[in-house]
Formats: C-alpha cells, sequence, structure tokens
C-alpha cells in the first residue's frame, strides 16, 4: 500500500451498508486511505421490505472499518447527518486530520423515501408507499441532491487553494427517462445530483478533476425480494441483479488513476 503524501484519501458517503461499504472496501483495498461517513436510519417495519435491509440502513459503519483495517488498510468512520449543511465541512475537516487533503469524493448516500402521486397505497412488489409532501421532499433533496452539491463543492474549494492537480467525483443515480414513478422524489433529487456532476466535469476539469455518474442495476443491498427478482427477469432493459461488490468494481475503477480520459458521463450498468 502507497502511505503518505502520493496515497489517496477518498470520502465515500452511505458508507455502512450495500454500494457504499462494499466501495470503500474497494478504494482501501486499491490503496486509498478511507472516510466512510453515515447515517444511522430506522425505517418503519413493512412487510415487503426484507428485515435485512432495514437493519443494513440501521447500522453504523464501524464493521467495514474493522474489515478494511483488519486487511491491511485505513479507515475511519464518521456519523453525520448529511441534511446539515456544515456537514461536508466537518468531514473533510476529519479526513484532513486522520489522513490528508481528500481528492476522492464518491457521493453514495441516499435519504430513500418511496413516495408518489398515485392514490394506491402500495407499488407493484407490495411496498407501502406515501404521498409526497414537504417532509418526503426535504429528506430525499437534502441527502441526495443539496449534500452532494456541497460536497463538490468543498472538494474544489480545497483542492483548489493547495493547488492540486488530480481529483475523481464518482455519484450514484437512479431513475429513468420518465422519472421513477412510485419513488418520484428520489427519482428527481439524484436527476439534480447529476446535473451537478456533469457541471463539475466541466467547470473542474482544468483542475484535473474527473466527475462521472453511476446508474447501478437493480442491486441487492438487502431489499431485493423473489418478486423484483422476477420483475427483472422479465425486463427487457434490465439483464441481471448485480452484487453491491460488483457496483463497486466499477465505482473504484473511475476513482483510479487508469481513468483519467473518463469524465462528463452517466454510466448505466446492467
Amino acid at each position: 500500500m502507497t502511505r503518505g503524501r502520493d496515497r489517496h484519501v477518498a470520502l465515500v458517503t452511505g458508507a455502512n451498508h450495500g454500494i457504499g461499504a462494499a466501495t470503500a472496501r474497494a478504494l482501501a483495498a486499491a490503496g486509498s486511505a478511507v472516510v466512510c461517513a453515515y447515517w444511522q436510519i430506522d425505517d418503519p417495519v413493512d412487510p415487503a421490505v426484507p428485515d435485512a435491509y432495514r437493519e443494513n440502513r440501521a447500522g453504523s459503519a464501524d464493521r467495514v472499518v474493522e474489515a478494511i483495517r483488519a486487511a491491511g488498510g485505513e479507515a475511519v468512520a464518521s456519523a453525520e447527518d448529511l441534511t446539515d449543511p456544515e456537514a461536508p465541512r466537518r468531514l473533510f475537516d476529519l479526513a484532513e486530520q486522520a489522513f490528508g487533503p481528500v481528492d476522492i469524493l464518491i457521493n453514495n448516500a441516499t435519504g430513500w423515501v418511496q413516495d408518489t402521486f398515485s392514490p394506491y397505497p402500495t407499488d407493484k412488489h407490495g411496498r407501502t408507499m406515501q404521498p409526497v409532501t414537504a417532509a418526503t421532499w426535504h429528506r430525499q433533496f437534502a441527502v441526495d441532491a443539496l449534500a452532494p452539491a456541497l460536497l463538490i463543492a468543498e472538494l474544489a474549494r480545497r483542492h483548489t487553494a493547495r493547488g492540486a492537480t488530480w481529483g475523481r467525483i464518482v455519484g450514484l443515480t437512479s431513475g429513468a427517462e420518465l422519472g421513477f414513478p412510485e419513488e418520484v422524489s428520489y427519482g428527481a433529487a439524484k436527476a439534480a445530483q447529476t446535473n451537478y456532476t456533469m457541471s463539475a466535469a466541466v467547470e473542474l476539469a482544468p483542475l484535473g478533476i474527473t466527475a462521472n455518474v453511476v446508474h447501478p442495476p437493480v442491486t441487492d443491498t438487502g431489499w431485493v425480494t423473489d418478486s423484483v427478482r422476477s420483475f427483472v427477469a422479465g425486463s427487457a432493459s434490465l439483464v441481471h441483479v448485480a452484487t453491491p461488490d460488483e457496483v463497486a468494481d466499477v465505482i473504484a475503477y473511475l476513482a483510479s488513476e487508469a481513468s483519467g480520459l473518463i469524465t462528463g458521463n452517466v454510466i448505466t450498468l446492467r
């Protein structure tokens, strides 16, 4: 592992489970020191959502950090509520104190809420839906759009101040051309994050920073049921249910030295 001034420092949000945890492990395995930011979320019980998903979201990132350290890597965990506009500053300060300046930013966290305009109480998989409200909008946009924008801005400000010439930004998105029916605020917030990231790809290119967005396939982070698997199997546009590690491998590549010519892309995985 490369240590000291030449090794990269990554900040991964939503790193306590799923794609975020897998990405933190992958980046650490590639030699980066990793700040694993997370927030424990207690979801209401939903008979159509496996308990494993609720338990994953309610856990801390301590186990991820322990696994990274056991493998010889460097990592710290930080519980931060990304709805707080001061959270990006605190996370970057923590990273600099622990490892040095952040040069890899992975905007993975989500404030996922399944809200809808539909009058029906459940979706096609039996999951409970709730109407769009100011509260559902704020939770979704604060974590999935505002926080990534502020994190990108914090990276750009500190990068410029120290005269750095290399950086990587990777965001996560979801939805389609017609939005994200039955998860409308989620899709809209991800679209906003995508727009911020594409703008960063252009504006920060002179600083040596690339910025891309990954659109994962259906990924089993604990929420996939037999109903979901059947839906994927019968879909003309979805190929298979991915594991978090498969998605993390792509993210880690986009955060690597080898990806310097890849920027300004939304990369759809299937």
